[in-house]
């Protein structure tokens, strides 16, 4: 459902990835998807140009956030929040939760 309000479903994809991880760029979310890279890299040029989102440069890598200035930015975490809900477990625990290292070693689960 949110590919039709959002206007595609790439576009949904970022905008809940985003929601989920907090910033993120376009190779990981199609990673994460397994998609194409190309129209998750469109998606995110269009939300940037609409203030929706906003980058900044790491590297070689462009990372993309939310941009707290968006006037709508409180809905559209309330949306996503919504959506989320509807999401079976495995799914939103795997997009909630993004971890960037392995376990230490010895560490008990």
């Amino acid at each position: 459902m949110l590919q039709e309000l959002v206007g595609s479903r790439s576009g949904a994809r970022v905008l809940l990835y985003l929601h989920g991880r907090g910033e993120g760029y376009a190779r990981q979310i199609a990673r994460f998807f397994e998609s194409p890279v190309r129209p998750i890299q469109k998606q995110l040029q269009k939300f940037e140009a609409a203030g929706i989102l906003y980058s900044r440069r790491a590297g070689r890598t462009r990372i993309y956030r939310f941009d707290p200035r968006c006037p709508f930015l409180p809905e559209l975490q309330a949306l996503f929040d919504k959506a989320l809900s509807f999401y079976p477990e495995d799914q939103r625990s795997a997009l909630l939760m993004g971890r960037r290292r392995p376990r230490r070693a010895g560490k008990p689960l």
